[in-house]
């Protein structure tokens, strides 16, 4: 059998993250800009449960492959403590990022006509000026308001949730602990998100994952919307804030859970 070399798992990531960022974007611009229901039935649980399938639905794609990271915080915890290959990292961020821009650029054909008549605004990435802005980081217009975080908030929150992720994963494929049957792996992976985003989710908009934020906020650039770049935020909370979370995971998971857990019967 021809292995699957670096190209193939390259191209996995790549596809993968895109659905995730299709599905996922794609329930953002739904909300803000399509509501079908009544605005107590259309909300941040919807938001919450869009990219949980999302993720669900991705990792099924691109499972078989690389057991889909397509998160560059995903691969740098497996790098930092379960062997993966550092000389992967970089082009597995790579494939996830080109991933989330095509993806985003996607959502943007799918929702073109509404996203033009709304001015162009952020159903892209997390922080100011995203279509929920009073659940995120900050306001549209910069002002300070009830229910807004502070760069700082944001970024714990990033690391919390991002952590939760890693510990949700390696939980759901650790065969030593409450093992999961049959192929339902993927499907428990986007409960953890659905879970994150329901629960952490508040501060910080839940990127937990530089590529699924980086991406598409670079395409919401090119394709007009505005201040995406301004300030630190971009880098701080949605890029810094999950790769320490995801190495903090996979850390204390094996400190804190690994060695309690029951050795497999021969």
């Amino acid at each position: 059998m021809k292995k699957k070399g670096l190209w193939g798992e390259f191209v996995a990531e790549l596809v993968g993250t895109f659905v995730l960022i299709l599905f996922g974007d794609g329930v953002v611009a739904n909300v803000g800009l399509a509501p079908r229901l009544a605005s107590p039935g259309y909300d941040w649980n919807t938001i919450a449960l869009g990219w949980g399938f999302a993720v669900a639905v991705a990792v099924y794609v691109a499972g078989g492959v690389t057991g889909a990271h397509i998160n560059p915080a995903v691969t740098f915890a497996v790098a930092v403590k379960r062997g993966f290959p550092w000389a992967k990292v970089i082009p597995y961020w790579v494939a996830q990022i080109i991933g989330a821009f095509l993806g985003a650029l996607s959502v943007y054909l799918v929702y073109m006509d509404g996203l033009i008549k709304a001015g162009m605004p952020n159903v892209w990435c997390t922080g100011p000026g995203s279509i929920f802005t009073q659940a995120f980081w900050g306001s549209a217009k910069g002002a300070a308001a009830v229910g807004t975080y502070s760069i700082t908030n944001a970024t714990i929150a990033e690391i919390f949730g991002t952590a939760m992720l890693i510990w949700g994963v390696l939980a759901v494929l650790d065969q030593k602990n409450v093992a999961v049957g049959a192929n339902l792996w993927p499907l428990l992976i986007g409960f953890v998100v659905m879970a994150i985003g329901l629960s952490l989710g508040g501060p910080s908009g839940y990127a937990i994952n530089p590529a699924r934020d980086f991406g598409p906020r670079v395409f919401g650039v090119l394709a007009g919307t505005k201040g995406l770049f301004n300030g630190w935020y971009w880098l701080v909370a949605p890029i810094i804030g999950p790769l320490i979370g995801g190495a903090l995971g996979a850390l204390t998971y094996d400190w804190f859970i690994t060695p309690f857990l029951p050795e497999k019967e021969g």
